[in-house]
């Protein structure tokens, strides 16, 4: 089996530039964009942040990533967010300008002692987009486990603060996605395949059928033959899935998926970086645009940090220790 390691930076910087995208332009109403529509790297806006600067999406991501390069371990990845939430490590700017109401009460049980692994939030109410904005690192890191132990382990890691079935299952089926993706398979074949194995899981697994159900756009295999105006942009992370997964599958490139993402307003940096990850993992580095990756902060950080996560996921898949 080839896999993609090559794309791994690319994927990193392409969440990070959808991320800034959508920063400058989060809250907006999608009648904004009519006749506005964002086109390019732009800045200041709602955060007033310069251009290039990403969100608390990358920085939890980029987090995450760093601390499974040196293995599995719910308590440092405890450690790095705390760290971004305290002092702004991992922030585009060293500093913190935004973050969700449920990751803040998660980060801040952690940061009191709480385990990790019990100090996310459990509602319904709290199926915010939260997990699935940063959860693409651990479905690279264990996209050679089976599916009861990839369950098991982006459960957890999505639980560090959204732990309802619904956070938990998109994140699931997220990561099927992206590990197909990562095998180099063409995007609608990757999607089919990641349905009939999500759906077969699920049925053996007793899941609830009402919220199972729920994910019918993705999982009827036809969220592509959907219009715009069936897709919300919204921070609920069922509408950020169908959102990020019909940007990417619309589209013939990264440029197109991420400015189609963030077109549909309302968490227009979320919803961008979560197609970001989808489009620069499936089209590479040479499909982003030169000029937004200059302009992107901390650029040699970012690929630095892939370069350095791309060797611990080669170790792991390759079995070279």
């Amino acid at each position: 089996m080839t896999y993609k390691f090559e794309n791994i930076k690319s994927c990193f910087l392409g969440l990070a530039i959808g991320d800034a995208l959508g920063v400058p332009v989060e809250f907006r109403d999608r009648s904004f964009f009519k006749d506005l529509p964002v086109k390019d790297m732009l800045g200041f806006g709602t955060w007033n942040q310069p251009p290039g600067t990403w969100s608390d999406d990358s920085s939890l991501t980029f987090c995450l990533a760093e601390s499974l390069i040196n293995g599995y371990n719910l308590e440092d990845i405890g450690k790095k967010f705390v760290a971004w939430y305290s002092s702004g490590y991992w922030g585009a700017h060293h500093k913190l300008f935004d973050i969700g109401m449920t990751t803040r009460l998660a980060i801040g049980r952690i940061q009191k002692g709480e385990n990790p692994k019990f100090s996310g939030e459990l509602d319904v109410e709290s199926n915010g987009n939260g997990s699935l904005m940063r959860i693409v690192p651990a479905s690279l890191y264990f996209c050679n486990l089976d599916d009861v132990n990839l369950y098991e382990r982006i459960k957890e890691v999505s639980s560090m603060t959204h732990g309802h079935f619904r956070s938990v299952f998109s994140c699931y089926l997220f990561s099927k996605f992206v590990i197909e993706l990562f095998k180099g398979q063409e995007k609608e074949n990757a999607l089919a395949t990641a349905i009939e194995e999500v759906k077969k899981f699920a049925h053996d697994n007793n899941f609830n059928s009402k919220e199972v159900n729920l994910f019918s756009k993705v999982l009827d295999g036809k969220l592509k033959n959907f219009i715009e105006d069936s897709i919300r942009g919204s921070g609920y992370v069922l509408h950020c899935l169908e959102a990020s997964i019909w940007s990417f599958l619309t589209t013939n490139n990264y440029a197109e998926a991420v400015l189609k993402a963030v077109n549909l307003g309302e968490d227009t940096d979320t919803t961008a970086c979560v197609t970001g990850a989808l489009a620069g993992l499936y089209y590479g580095e040479e499909s982003i645009p030169m000029l937004w990756s200059i302009k992107l902060a901390r650029e040699q950080d970012i690929k630095n940090l892939a370069e350095a996560f791309t060797e611990s996921i080669k170790r792991q898949v390759l079995h070279l220790d």
